[in-house]
């Protein structure tokens, strides 16, 4: 393929990166809405919630054959299809039941997106023979600060039927612009960098699967530091530290915008120091800075330590993502997002349990040790190369 048409193809896919990020970030925010206009108990809630979840991980897990046999580029359109429609689903229920099956399948989209691009995004990654990943995950953040950010400030001027049925709208428009220019590019394979032969598939060993399961650890452990940060690290300031709701906030703020800051400079960071070296950087990072954000005794160094967190966890996500895809194809992609984003859905439920065992500090310092553990197994993966 001719490096301009790698370019266009490197655009595209960061369009849908960030698109994803947009998307579910403006329907995040306008959750309590929802929850208000449906009437929902929070448990109720919680198990509607759990649609985004059930939808994601059954869809993950047949997205990889679904991208085998019609490409990586379709699929990747139609789920944001299927993505941007959904979204303006949820503020017209009127019960968590409902509102339980609309979020199905806009986790089902929200999933499958996410394997597709990825798998697209690791065969264009070998095609360009540089580590560029970190590059698509940045995206994604910054599209998920802006659909946040945006979502803030309409908040108390839009209901939320309008705002969503909007971001449907801005969503489908950019899907097909976006879309277009994805369809027009020739699908990549690692191998050849040519469009992979009709109906094939990569042929995977015991030793392979195994791997690719190691791999996908690795983003477990790096999406549970995600998700505890996300949904208790504001508590933890305000609760044990004292400080304000604003100020409070400011926590995660610090968190992302190192995450962001991180992944922006992650292919710079690999090219100079190799995936194993980053992986071994970051994981340490991350652990010594959530020790420092659990444990401090004071609200700077807590958020010095968020911050820290973020810049070590940020681009280890991407590398385990890419090298499960350099090993597996799509499958590969598949099982190491289904086993991050089942870390992400585990980190918070596990920090609330840990928390009423012991105590929110020491809860939160499980991020540090799942971050040691992805260093160890970044070391222990050090000699493995896809074929």
């Amino acid at each position: 393929m001719p490096g301009t048409d790698l370019v266009r193809l490197r655009l595209a896919l960061t369009a849908f990166f960030a698109l994803d990020g947009f998307v579910f970030a403006g329907w995040v925010v306008r959750i309590p809405a929802v929850k208000e206009q449906t009437g929902a108990s929070a448990s109720a809630l919680g198990l509607a919630l759990l649609g985004v979840s059930a939808g994601a991980v059954i869809t993950m897990t047949l997205t990889g054959r679904l991208c085998r046999r019609y490409g990586s580029h379709l699929v990747t359109v139609v789920c944001a299809v299927l993505l941007s429609l959904s979204v303006a689903l949820p503020p017209l229920t009127h019960s968590a039941l409902t509102l339980g099956a609309v979020l199905l399948v806009f986790g089902a989209a929200y999933g499958g997106i996410n394997v597709a691009f990825n798998s697209a995004a690791v065969d264009l990654v070998a095609a360009l023979r540089r580590p560029v990943m970190p590059s698509f995950h940045a995206a994604f953040s910054l599209g998920g600060m802006v659909g946040a950010g945006l979502g803030a400030l309409v908040a108390g001027s839009l209901s939320p039927t309008r705002h969503l049925t909007g971001l449907a709208v801005v969503a489908l428009l950019v899907t097909a612009v976006a879309g277009r220019a994805l369809m027009r590019c020739e699908p990549l394979t690692p191998a050849s960098g040519r469009r992979p032969a009709e109906g094939a598939a990569p042929r995977h060993d015991r030793r392979t699967r195994a791997l690719v399961v190691v791999f996908g650890l690795i983003a477990l452990c790096t999406a549970y530091g995600e998700g505890a940060l996300a949904d208790w690290g504001a508590l933890h300031l305000e609760q044990d530290l004292d400080a304000s709701p604003g100020a409070a906030a400011i926590g995660y703020l610090c968190f992302a915008l190192a995450m962001t800051i991180g992944r922006l400079s992650g292919t710079t960071l690999l090219e100079r120091l190799g995936r194993t070296r980053t992986i071994l950087v970051g994981g340490s990072t991350a652990a010594a800075g959530m020790l420092l954000g659990a444990l401090a005794p004071y609200l700077w160094a807590a958020l010095l330590g968020y911050a820290v967190t973020g810049l070590g966890l940020a681009n280890l996500f991407p590398v385990a993502v890419e090298r499960a895809g350099a090993l597996a194809g799509p499958s590969g992609v598949a099982t190491a997002s289904t086993l991050g984003y089942g870390g992400m859905l585990l980190g918070p439920p596990a920090i609330g349990f840990m928390a009423d065992w012991y105590s929110l500090p020491a809860a939160l310092t499980s991020v540090a040790v799942l971050a040691a553990v992805a260093t160890t197994i970044g070391f222990t993966t050090r000699h493995v190369r896809a074929d």
